[in-house]
């Protein structure tokens, strides 16, 4: 929690959303209970005044407050902010049945993203080139908080995300539910020239390690991106758009 100078407990950083974009898909989407929104005095702007009309449209309070009191939050709040409920993960029982009534399915799992910055890059891909979902583990990776959502500028309020203890064993129910786990790694396959028209999910590796050795086993074939040698890899949240890009085009 934060606290003032006085001891006194404020609000939670876990639970404020800053930014105008990420505030305004928040609100848009309506996934999440919010408590309040506070305004700085010194905001001015068209999306401003979307982002206080829609507020009041669901009945949120809305607060006027001064410029230093965001700052508290972050220095980048754009003059907004809200106060909002705990993330909602969705199980992954529920996310596989969702997704399943789509006729080409499609979810993205995260072995061990550890950057909140790559993960709210990662979602924001996921729900530009239309992926059902996305699947993180619960321990050693970054979860949604704060800076995801601002990193994703918003995306984030637009897609399921079920955090699961044990990857292995998600990949496993994934299978009896005839999803094909495809690995992201450098050697596999050639994306261009890969069948990926069937239910997929696609797994992702960490920044600094690709997929940890079980997991890579686990999947049923590896693909990777055609590049120069120049440079090792692409960055995690850069492979998964290219990959994303090309399963959108392919079944398009």
């Amino acid at each position: 929690m934060y606290k003032n100078r006085n001891n006194r407990k404020e609000l939670s950083l876990e639970n404020i959303i800053y930014g105008r974009n990420s505030v305004l898909e928040l609100l848009k989407a309506g996934k999440r209970t919010v408590n309040k929104l506070m305004v700085s005095q010194t905001a001015r702007g068209s999306v401003v005044t979307e982002i206080i009309s829609l507020a009041k449209q669901k009945c949120i309070a809305v607060h006027t407050v001064p410029p230093e009191k965001l700052d508290r939050f972050s220095e980048k709040s754009q003059g907004i902010a809200v106060e909002v409920s705990p993330t909602e993960y969705i199980e992954l029982e529920d996310l596989i049945k969702q997704s399943k009534s789509s006729p080409k399915s499609l979810l993205v799992i995260l072995d061990g993203i550890e950057d909140p910055h790559n993960l709210g890059a990662i979602i924001r891909n996921c729900v530009v080139f239309g992926a059902n979902g996305v699947i993180i583990p619960k321990w050693r990776a970054a979860g949604v908080n704060e800076t995801v959502s601002k990193a994703s500028v918003g995306a984030v309020e637009h897609i399921s995300i079920s955090k699961v203890a044990n990857i292995n064993q998600a990949i496993d129910l994934l299978k009896e539910n005839n999803f094909w786990i495809v690995g992201a790694e450098n050697g596999g396959q050639s994306l261009e020239d890969s069948d990926l028209s069937f239910p997929l999910a696609i797994i992702i590796g960490s920044e600094g390690f690709g997929l940890h050795s079980l997991t890579k086993r686990c999947c049923d074939f590896l693909i990777s991106i055609p590049q120069k040698n120049a440079i090792s890899s692409l960055n995690a949240s850069c492979a998964c758009a290219v990959i994303l890009y090309e399963i959108y085009k392919k079944r398009k």
